[in-house]
C-alpha cells in the first residue's frame, strides 16, 4: 500500500503563506502614512483592474455563471472588505504580529465549518495535523502575547478571521467554471467598491506621501494582492477548503520573519521550534487527503 504526497500542492501553499503573511508588514508600513480603508480601497480598485485587462488579455471572459458570480461578490465582501478591511483598522493600535496569531485560527473554524456545512471530514491523523498546528502557533505567540492589548483591536481581528472562513469556504464555487484570472480581478473591485464607502463614511483622508508608503503600497497591490489571491484560488481548488487552510498556520512565523527581516522585530528560539512543528502538522494533514492505493492482484 503506498501513499503519494502531493507535493505541488505544498509548493503553493508554502508561496501563498509568504506572500499572504508579508502583507502584515506592509500594511503596518501602510497604515502609519495613510487612512486604512481609503489605503485599501484604492489597492483593490488596482490590483482588481489590472487582473480583468490581464485576464481579458488572456482571452477570458467576465460572462460568469449566475453560481460564480454570487460566489465572486461573498469572496469579494468577506475577504477583501471584511477581512483585509478590519485587521487594516485594527492595526493602528495592534501588533502585526498579534493580528497574525489571531488569523491564523481561521483553519480550525474552515474545518467546523466545512464538516457542518459540507460535510467535509478529516480522518484523525488531520484532525492531529491540525492540532500540531496549533501548538506550533501557541509556541510561536506565546511571549508575544504577553502585556496589554487593545481589546477594540482584537475584536475587529477576530470577526475578520469569521469573515476569512466564509470566503475560504465560497472559493471553490467561484472557481470552479473556469476563467480564474477574471474571478481574482472582479472580486477585488468588489470590495474596492464597498471599502470606498466605508472610507468616505468613517474616515477623513490623510496621507503623508514617503518612498516607504510608495514602495510598501506597490508590493502590497502586486504580491499579496494580485499574486497570493490566485495562488490561494488554485490551491484551495486542488485540495479542498480545509487542508488548504492549513497553510495559514504558519503565518504568524513568517509574518515574524519578514518582521525581524524588515522592521527589526526580534525573532526568538521558540519561532524556529514552533515552525518545525507547523511544518509537521501541514505534511500530516496533507498526507491525510491522500487515499492509499493497492496494487491490483496479479491473476493466477
Amino acid at each position: 500500500m503506498k501513499t503519494e504526497v502531493d507535493i505541488r500542492a505544498i509548493a503553493l501553499g508554502l508561496a501563498f503563506v509568504v506572500m499572504w503573511s508579508s502583507a502584515f508588514t506592509s500594511a503596518r508600513v501602510i497604515v502609519q502614512y495613510v487612512a486604512p480603508l481609503h489605503a485599501l480601497a484604492i489597492r483593490f480598485l488596482i490590483s482588481g483592474l489590472i487582473g480583468v485587462v490581464l485576464a481579458r488579455m488572456l482571452g477570458q471572459s467576465w460572462r460568469l455563471t449566475r453560481r460564480q458570480w454570487i460566489a465572486t461578490i461573498i469572496f469579494g465582501i468577506c475577504q477583501n472588505a471584511l477581512y483585509l478591511g478590519l485587521n487594516f483598522v485594527a492595526m493602528q493600535t495592534v501588533e502585526a504580529s498579534l493580528a497574525a496569531i489571531i488569523a491564523s485560527t481561521m483553519p480550525l473554524v474552515v474545518a467546523i465549518a466545512g464538516w457542518a456545512v459540507f460535510g467535509e471530514k478529516l480522518p484523525s491523523i488531520g484532525i492531529a495535523g491540525l492540532f500540531a498546528g496549533i501548538v506550533g502557533v501557541a509556541i510561536i505567540m506565546g511571549k508575544r502575547l504577553q502585556g496589554g492589548a487593545d481589546l477594540y483591536g482584537i475584536a475587529l481581528c477576530a470577526v475578520a478571521v469569521l469573515s476569512l472562513t466564509v470566503a475560504t469556504m465560497s472559493v471553490r464555487r467561484a472557481s470552479s467554471g473556469g476563467n480564474l484570472l477574471m474571478i481574482v480581478g472582479i472580486q477585488m473591485l468588489v470590495g474596492s467598491a464597498l471599502l470606498s464607502v466605508a472610507a468616505l463614511s468613517l474616515e477623513t483622508f490623510r496621507v503623508t506621501w514617503t518612498w516607504q508608503l510608495g514602495l510598501a503600497f506597490s508590493y502590497t497591490v502586486i504580491v499579496p494582492g494580485l499574486m497570493a489571491t490566485l495562488v490561494w484560488f488554485v490551491l484551495v481548488n486542488r485540495i479542498g477548503a480545509v487542508r488548504a487552510a492549513v497553510f495559514h498556520f504558519l503565518t504568524p512565523f513568517f509574518g515574524v520573519l519578514t518582521a525581524w527581516a524588515l522592521l527589526g522585530e526580534p525573532m526568538g528560539r521558540g519561532d524556529v521550534i514552533g515552525v518545525a512543528i507547523i511544518t509537521v502538522g501541514i505534511l500530516v494533514v496533507q498526507l491525510s487527503k491522500q487515499k492509499p492505493t493497492v496494487p491490483a492482484e496479479q491473476p493466477a
